[in-house]
């Protein structure tokens, strides 16, 4: 019997009770994350890893700044990086930057690190996508699902996404792309198709 890669482990697992809401946004806490990581696979190490010439905990071009973080499993290391970025995702002006929002970054970094190796994964779908701004005051009752198109940008995204997780089965696969995508009927039809021929 087939022995099943680190992917396949961690992205079977369900965050279901432990994804968390801020705004509109789902996430997966750094600490959550780790917990079930280190669950699972005990001798999984986290790098943060430092400017070689500042020996800071960050990276700056001179106007703005970012983290790096390396999360190693079975060998196999998947690094993230990521702005530092204000409650509203703009990059922060480097002269602004404070060791809070620097251990923010690395807290979210290493998540995000997890997450490519399965963990926490679907919550990331759909995250490159640029999000409408409004000028209005008042929130929305529900989250904006994006309207999903076959052969639009996003389908290519959504299609990289069923080949990887296929395993999964059509049921779940819609229910985690519901989170971003209103999935009608025919978008339905054109993924089971998809699983089909994958």
């Amino acid at each position: 019997m087939k022995t099943k890669s680190v992917y396949e482990n961690l992205s079977s697992i369900s965050i279901r009770d432990k994804v968390e809401t801020k705004g509109k946004m789902d996430y997966l806490s750094w600490a959550n994350a780790w917990q079930m990581l280190k669950q699972n696979y005990p001798n999984a190490t986290r790098e943060v890893y430092e400017d070689p010439q500042t020996g800071w905990n960050y990276f700056t071009d001179g106007r703005s700044a970012w983290v790096k973080v390396g999360i190693k499993v079975n060998d196999l290391e998947h690094i993230d990086y990521l702005p530092i970025m204000d409650f509203r995702n703009n990059a922060v002006p480097i002269d602004k930057v404070t060791s809070t929002d620097v251990n923010k970054t690395i807290q979210r970094s290493t998540a995000k690190a997890i997450a490519m190796h399965g963990l926490g994964l679907t919550l990331w779908t759909g995250e490159d996508v640029p999000e409408m701004v409004t000028t209005k005051t008042q929130k929305p009752s529900k989250p904006t699902l994006i309207e999903l198109k076959i052969n639009d940008d996003n389908w290519s995204k959504v299609m990289n996404y069923v080949a990887e997780n296929k395993d999964l089965g059509l049921p779940k696969i819609v229910e985690q792309l519901s989170r971003k995508y209103n999935v009608t009927s025919t978008i339905k039809s054109g993924i089971s198709k998809a699983i089909k021929t994958k």
